[in-house]
Formats: C-alpha cells, structure tokens, sequence
C-alpha cells in the first residue's frame, strides 16, 4: 500500500483549485496566442501559474529546498535586478524626440496616472516588491491585461467624454529638428532631477534613462540592440515565468484578487478619462484647440494607446493625422508613471510612519 502511494502520491495530492489555476493559467495562454495580448509576459505568465500549482509544486520547492522558480523569485524580483534590467531594456526602445518636439505634451503624462491601472508593468511589480510581494502575481496580471486591452477599453471611455466634433479637431503639426545634444542630455539632466527630486526613484528613472542615453550616443550601436533584444528577450522570459509562479492558488484564490483586478480596471479608467477631461479643460483657455482623445494617449502603453487615438481620429476624419502628438503625450505616460511610482515608494513609509 505504501508502494502504491509512492507510485500514485501526485494523483492523492491533487486538488480541485489546481483546475481553476489551470483554466486562468490557460486563459491567460489563449489571449496571447489567439488574441496576440502581450504574449511575451501573458504566455510565460500563464505557463509559470499552472507550473506551479502542480502536486507539491517541486518546481517552487521540494522537501524545503528552494526550487528554480523560487530561485529566480529570490535573485531576481526581491532583489528587483528583473524590473530595472527591463527599465533599461525599455529606456534603449523609446525614443524621446515626440515628446522633444512637443513640451507640452509632458502635461498629459502627468493628467493620465494610476498606479496598476496605467503604469506599466515594470513599475507595478518593482512597487508591489516593496509593499506587497504576496501581491505580484494578481497585480503583474492586473497591469498586462488591461495594457493589452487598450482598443477595447479605450474607445468606449473617449467616445463617451467627447463630441463628433472634438473627435475631429485638427492640430498643426510642426517637425523641429531636435539636436542631437538634446537627446544626449535630456536623459542625463532627467535622472539627475529627479534624483534629486525623489532619490527612491532612482533605480527605476536611472536605468531607464541610462538605457536611452546607449540608444542615443551613437557610440554604442551594439549594446543598444542587445538591451532592446537579447537583454529584453531574456529578462522578460524569466520574469513572466517568474511572476506566473507566484500565483499559487492559496495566494490568488482568493477576494483580494477580485479587488486588485478591479482597481485596476477602474484605474485604467479614470487614467484615460483625466487625460480626456484635462485636454477639455485646457482648451478653455486655449486659442489652438487640443484633440481631446490626446489625453487618453498619457498613459504608459506605448505605442498602443497613440494608435488607438490616430485610429478613432481616422474613423472620423480620414484625414485627420494626430498621431504624433498622440505619441508625444504616450511617451510622456511612461514617464508620468515611473513617477508616480517613485512617489508611492516615498509617499507610502512616510504615511505609515505617522
């Protein structure tokens, strides 16, 4: 009999909340390969949530010897080495010019915040690592699926808040030649700022900044492809499966989860209806009126969100081209949101300390 329990002990440990872990984790799998949603970090994610939700999640640990997943958890979340190698990764793809082009533009960044909501993933996890690691998983899946879900939340929201009219406004679009000092010293003269400004930022703005200034010295050529490739590729890999095995079914089972989920959504939001409303406000005050769904494009899901905005523009006025402002104020939410993290970071041990 003993024989026999050996033989069979996954079978006898099975439980009946692994087939739900298995249909989020396969849920999670079909959009990204049916959908194509986020399908870098959705399909490790899902892949890495039902790995670990197997009889005695050995690949977490075994017979109280930490597993490769936890490993991974222990030297590459805790220690937030994945979320900042992705902050480099990510600082070497954008491209500030947009928004170099365009100043203003910086105010829809700032109109559209809303941490899980808009931030990216990067900043959710790096927070969640700090506050609340029990956390990650449902928070990580909060932040990709709703970023994924732009042309689906978006339009609704915009269309609600705006006319047929402020739908169709047209903004003159002039292409100024930004120097190539510029761009070499706008991610110097930001990381120094907002070192100062709020130092616990510093890991996240710092590494991303450093990841553009590679893209832009022109010296580096090599180095920037890899971190825009192999590093992002890599990092993100592990990260998504990672993430995927905190989701233990004793941990996200559970009504916080319900929660998370839906702040995120409500977030999400009132990020893009502050962006939309922000731009209507200013236009009281504005002799070249702003395309409103500018605003909802200051959110962190780049390029998204601005393809979105140029898409409904286009719906109404087939010659009607905002995208470039649209992507000035994208470019702008990344930054807003990284921000907004720093903030949290500061904000939050302050407040529990009183």
């Amino acid at each position: 009999m003993e024989k026999f329990s050996q033989l069979f002990e996954g079978v006898l440990a099975f439980q009946w909340q692994f087939i739900i872990m298995y249909i989020i984790g396969g849920g999670l799998i079909y959009l990204a390969i049916k959908k194509d949603y986020e399908p870098m970090l959705l399909l490790p994610i899902g892949f890495g949530a039902i790995l670990v939700n197997l009889p005695f999640g050995t690949i977490w640990e075994h017979d109280g010897v930490p597993g490769v997943l936890q490993i991974f958890y222990n030297s590459g979340i805790l220690t937030e080495i994945f979320p900042v190698l992705i902050f480099l990764a990510v600082g070497a793809m954008i491209d500030f010019s947009p928004l170099l082009k365009m100043p203003k533009m910086l105010f829809f960044g700032a109109a559209a915040i809303g941490i899980i909501g808009a931030a990216d993933g990067p900043t959710s996890i790096y927070v969640a690592s700090k506050f609340a690691t029990s956390w990650i998983g449902p928070i990580t899946v909060a932040a990709y699926s709703y970023m994924a879900l732009v042309p689906v939340i978006q339009p609704p929201v915009i269309k609600l808040l705006t006319t047929r009219s402020e739908r169709m406004i047209r903004m003159d679009y002039h292409d100024v030649k930004v120097s190539k000092v510029a761009l070499i010293l706008f991610p110097i003269l930001i990381t120094i700022i907002s070192g100062i400004i709020a130092p616990i930022s510093t890991p996240l703005i710092g590494l991303l900044m450093f990841g553009n200034l590679i893209r832009e010295s022109g010296v580096l050529e090599r180095l920037s492809k890899a971190a825009q490739n192999e590093l992002a590729n890599i990092v993100t890999l592990l990260l998504g499966i990672t993430i995927g095995a905190t989701m233990h079914y004793e941990q996200f089972l559970d009504y916080k989860t319900l929660i998370i989920m839906a702040m995120g959504l409500l977030a999400f939001v009132f990020d893009t209806a502050g962006g939309v409303l922000f731009a209507k406000f200013l236009n009281l005050f504005s002799k070249n009126k702003i395309n409103p769904m500018i605003g909802a494009a200051g959110i962190s899901a780049f390029p998204m969100s601005a393809r979105v905005v140029q898409r409904l523009a286009k719906a109404e006025d087939p010659h009607n081209f905002i995208l470039m402002q649209a992507v000035g104020a994208n470019v702008a939410g990344q930054l807003g949101s990284i921000v907004a993290g720093g903030l949290v970071l500061a904000l939050v041990p302050f407040l529990l300390s009183l």
